[in-house]
């Protein structure tokens, strides 16, 4: 009886084994398959004579503390809900049951950026997560063809990005995840919608090394953007005819999504007892600018304080010029009743304008 028992324990113990090694093949080529379905599309990036001629740029404003100090270097390490814009993969690997995060920067002019989201796991390998960021630019003087010098009237344009995020954990290693963003503008009489997908992978122990991960994300693939609205419309005369003045309504252009094709590694090494140090490390394809290349470290201290850096750069074209380089910040966690608060901040320099300052909150349940 006893051996029938152990004998029941053995097999049971060697067919999870062999679950576990299955898995983690299949997680490994999933991994490589999407790896090659993604290295075609960076054959459209690189683009830095069509700067400045994509629609929704707000896409691309960062969030996020701790990235965000690290220049966005980490989209192979990034995980939980700040991981929702960077690389969706990320946010299966949540530490916690449910999350919110809250967030504020300053931007190029004055222009302020406000992010919340929130997020919670469907089962131990599947998260989902909702989020909304809105642009602050303030009051507009309205000014037309007849009038350059201003109506006298004052209009505030509106900028939203409502996000959901799927994301599921393969294996131990591997995770995916997808997010669908509805991009809505208005100045004006005039606004414009579509929608932008983005998706990502991320593969931890790259190699068999503990510690080395690997990630690759596609962002913002969607429909045009294209304006309408009564802004356009117009009175006109017609010339050699008998009839009144008639109403003319303008076509506006539309714009491509500036969508980006991201590959990033990362490192973590522990120094026993005197807390761990992240590399990271990220090549971006951009379908509209110049490639980017940042890098980053992170000194963590007892999972409580962090302390980062980065740097960002690229080969522009000539006659233009890179606005981001140096970046920084802190970071703090603790517990209170059980709810684990973290706060992050984050600096990035700028040519010719005032520097970043984002600040965000994060609470895990």
């Amino acid at each position: 009886m006893n051996r029938t028992k152990r004998g029941m324990d053995f097999m049971s113990e060697e067919t999870k084994r062999k679950r576990r090694s299955r898995s983690r093949v299949f997680a490994g080529r999933c991994f490589i398959a999407l790896s090659l379905l993604l290295m075609p599309l960076t054959a459209w990036a690189g683009r830095g004579d069509k700067s400045g001629t994509a629609g929704a740029s707000e896409l691309l404003i960062p969030i996020g503390g701790r990235v965000t100090a690290l220049s966005g270097a980490s989209l192979a390490s990034v995980s939980g809900i700040e991981a929702m814009f960077w690389n969706p993969a990320g946010l299966a690997r949540t530490p916690h049951g449910s999350a919110a995060m809250f967030s504020h920067s300053s931007y190029i002019a004055d222009i302020g950026v406000d992010y919340v989201a929130l997020s919670t796991g469907l089962s131990e390998d599947v998260v989902i997560g909702l989020s909304l960021k809105s642009l602050s630019i303030g009051e507009i003087h309205v000014t037309t063809e007849d009038e350059p010098d201003g109506t006298g009237e004052v209009t505030s344009p509106n900028y939203y990005m409502l996000s959901g995020t799927f994301a599921r954990r393969i294996s131990d290693r591997v995770s995916i995840g997808l997010t669908s963003t509805y991009v809505y503008e208005k100045m004006g009489r005039v606004s414009a919608g579509t929608f932008a997908f983005s998706g990502g992978v991320q593969y931890l122990g790259l190699g068999g090394v503990e510690g080395l991960g690997v990630g690759v994300a596609v962002k913002n693939l969607g429909p045009k953007l294209k304006y309408d609205g009564a802004g356009l419309e117009r009175i006109v005369d017609v010339n050699d005819a008998l009839r009144p003045n008639a109403l003319l309504k303008l076509e506006a252009a539309a714009a491509e999504l500036p969508s980006t094709v991201e590959i990033g590694l990362s490192y973590a090494l522990a120094m026993n007892g005197l807390g761990g140090v992240n590399f990271e490390s990220s090549f971006i394809n951009n379908n509209y600018s110049d490639d980017e290349y940042k890098v980053g470290i992170e000194y963590v201290y007892d999972s409580r304080v962090f302390l980062r850096g980065g740097y960002s750069f690229s080969s522009v074209d000539e006659g233009l010029e890179y606005l981001y380089g140096f970046s920084g910040g802190v970071g703090f966690r603790t517990t209170f009743n059980s709810v684990e608060f973290t706060m992050n901040y984050a600096y990035r320099s700028l040519r010719y304008f005032s520097g970043n300052h984002l600040v965000d909150i994060i609470l895990g349940f």
